[in-house]
Order: structure tokens, then sequence, then C-alpha cells
């Protein structure tokens, strides 16, 4: 896949739209000081060249109803990465997957509506799936999801 490395703007166009995704064209060639032109063309490069891959809204999980969060570990059998991807994308409380290399091999963010219907999810869900060896449960008494990205062409303080 060939794509053009990214410069101090592009950089600055992705930090912007990860902060504000509903950015126009104009306001996001404003904040950047660079054409609507130049902010449209660089803009569809990103997406064309997949350094973007997608506009989405943050979503506030406690206020969505979702008041339990955690992270599950899994310990799987070897090679069974592929069909467990496809499972684990069936169970709608994951909201995140991770291959690991370490002591686990996956690591699950899961959102719930309540404390029991996460052990559903761990116990009945994702201890049942051919593979799957162990599962630990870490649970997530705050958020902190908006941490203040530094531009990184700034100059360190």
């Amino acid at each position: 896949m060939g794509t053009t490395p990214l410069d101090a703007v592009d950089r600055r166009i992705v930090a912007e739209l990860e902060a504000d995704a509903r950015l126009s064209g104009r306001a996001l060639a404003e904040r950047v000081q660079i054409s609507r032109a130049n902010a449209y063309a660089r803009l569809e490069r990103l997406v064309t060249d997949g350094v973007i891959t997608g506009f989405h809204a943050r979503v506030d999980p406690v206020r969505a109803g979702l008041l339990t969060s955690a992270y599950v570990t899994m310990t799987v059998r070897q090679n069974s990465w592929r069909d467990l991807q496809d499972r684990l994308r069936a169970i709608p409380e994951v909201r995140h997957m991770a291959l690991l290399g370490g002591e686990f091999d996956v690591m699950l963010l899961v959102r719930a509506t309540d404390n029991d219907a996460l052990r559903r999810v761990v116990l009945e869900r994702l201890q049942a799936i051919p593979g799957v060896l162990a599962t630990r449960t870490f649970l997530i008494f705050e958020d902190v999801d908006n941490v203040p990205r530094r531009d990184p062409d700034a100059p360190s303080s």
C-alpha cells in the first residue's frame, strides 16, 4: 500500500479531527492555516491512504446506560485468533479487542449495563468460545478517555 509520509500539516489535520471529527473543511483549513482546497486535498489523501479510517462520535458509556466497564484478558489456544475475532465481533458488549504479546494473548474492553450483565458476558459468552483457555476481568472504576494530545510539532516546554 503506497502512502505518502505524513508531514507536520498532515499531523495537525489528524490531531484536529481527533479532537472534533465534525469540523467542516473550512474550519479545518482555518485551524491548520492552509487554504480550503489544500485542506480538502490533504483530507482526501489521508482517507484514501487509510490514515483516517472513519469519523466517529465519542459516547459517554455511563450516560448511554453502560454502567459497568472492564478489561478482560484472555489466554487462547495458538492459531485461534482469526476465528476468535469473528466470534468476539458478534458480542455487542465487546467494544475493543487487541492481540497482545506477553502474559495474555487478547485484551478486550467490555461495556455492560450492570455487573450482572458483565458476569453473563464473561462467564457465559467469552468462556464458552472454543479456544478460550482462561479469562481475567479487571473492573474499570473511572474512565479517562479524552486525554489531551500534545501537538507533535509544538515546541516542548
